[in-house]
């Protein structure tokens, strides 16, 4: 599959690519995860400004309207520079889960923030019993007024030491594995009896443990259909997840091809080496792999069919083992230096690493599309 950008979409690309090629380069983005903070508040600022932060949104909300397709093309080239920023936490999965379930005040009052890059978002929904079930959720929340009062245990949460606000999945109704029952919620992540323990992760990236009790939360969609709203955000957010991973596998091979010309053993390069080209041609056809995929999911996306899900799983199923086997043959071919801090090759191992267990490892959405293949 070759999509065919329109003219405003190759618009994006090359200001992406040309933002990125000027201010991200590798020591710029070693300096931003090695800062207090981890964080680059002045490219978030120029991602603003540029325009990335709105493109996924509908005209609605203040967007621009690009939809899936302009976050592939924001999320490739980000994997492509290991942009630390979250663009997906923030954007794509609180962005998309407040236009599609929220009320047309929440709307009002939070997406405009995040197209100008006043806030930013996280999503709470992983806890240490669910592995990677939306609906295995033992937070409880109960009325108080019009708002809720939240308490239990949220683990792994990315971006968490960087938001603004949380949005918490909590069950208010049912046993721990219903699909029922459970809603999600808008937290202040600076609120009382909220508790967060932040720590960095492989990738350079900050994520944290939470603890809630009694803490006060806002609801956001209707109260007992959280499980759907997030299968459809997850949907968004593998699809973004497998953009950034197909521009991190391409940067790899690219770097590997490089290496392979101007390393030398036994006096020539090591590319003459036949075993070592036949190597390099699988890491090619794992990226064309990965890249056709990328994009069936991507134009898909908008469609919301019954077997979208099923799609989604595929692809990240299958990116997320073509991203494993380039990044091992990657690290091998470039030998002992392939995993020090000075070299790309090991930071592009470590977030393609990171990159396969978020919403599920290849391994949990091989079985979910088996399972989702025999009920189709």
């Amino acid at each position: 599959m070759d999509i065919q950008f329109t003219e405003e979409q190759e618009l994006l690309r090359s200001s992406v690519q040309r933002l990125l090629r000027d201010q991200y380069d590798f020591d710029a983005r070693r300096k931003i995860v090695a800062s207090e903070e981890g964080l680059g508040r002045r490219q978030w600022d120029e991602f603003a400004e540029l325009g990335l932060l709105a493109a996924p949104f509908s005209e609605a909300v203040g967007g621009f309207g690009g939809g899936p397709l302009s976050t592939m093309i924001i999320m490739h080239e980000f994997g492509r520079h290991l942009v630390v920023e979250p663009f997906v936490e923030t954007v794509v999965v609180a962005g998309s889960l407040i236009e599609r379930a929220g009320s047309d005040a929440q709307k009002q009052a939070y997406i405009a923030d995040i197209i100008v890059g006043s806030k930013l978002w996280a999503l709470a929904w992983t806890e240490k019993t669910s592995r990677f079930d939306l609906a295995t959720v033992t937070t409880t929340a109960h009325r108080d007024g019009d708002d809720y009062l939240l308490s239990g245990e949220k683990t792994a949460v990315i971006a968490a030491p960087w938001a603004d606000y949380l949005i918490v999945s909590a069950r208010t109704s049912g046993h721990r594995h219903d699909r029922g029952g459970v809603s999600l919620f808008v937290v202040d992540r600076r609120a009382a009896n909220l508790d967060l323990q932040s720590f960095k992760t492989i990738d350079g990236r900050r994520a944290a443990e939470i603890s809630l009790r009694g803490v006060r939360g806002e609801l956001l969609g209707r109260e007992g259909e959280g499980v759907a709203a997030l299968e459809a955000c997850r949907n968004r957010a593998i699809g973004a997840l497998c953009a950034e991973a197909v521009g991190a596998i391409g940067e790899l091979n690219d770097a590997t091809l490089d290496y392979s010309k101007t390393r030398k053993q036994f006096g020539v390069t090591i590319g003459s080496f036949q075993v070592l080209q036949h190597r390099m041609v699988d890491m090619f056809i794992a990226h064309q792999e990965a890249l056709s995929l990328m994009q069936h999911l991507s134009l898909s996306l908008n469609d919301d069919e019954a077997s979208l899900s099923r799609l989604a799983s595929g692809a990240k199923s299958k990116i997320g083992y073509a991203g494993k086997f380039v990044a091992d043959q990657a690290v091998q071919l470039h030998g002992g230096m392939g995993m020090t801090d000075e070299l790309n090759v090991g930071h592009y191992f470590k977030r393609i690493s990171s990159i396969n267990i978020q919403f599920g490892d290849p391994a949990y959405h091989v079985l979910r599309y088996a399972q989702l293949d025999a009920v189709a």
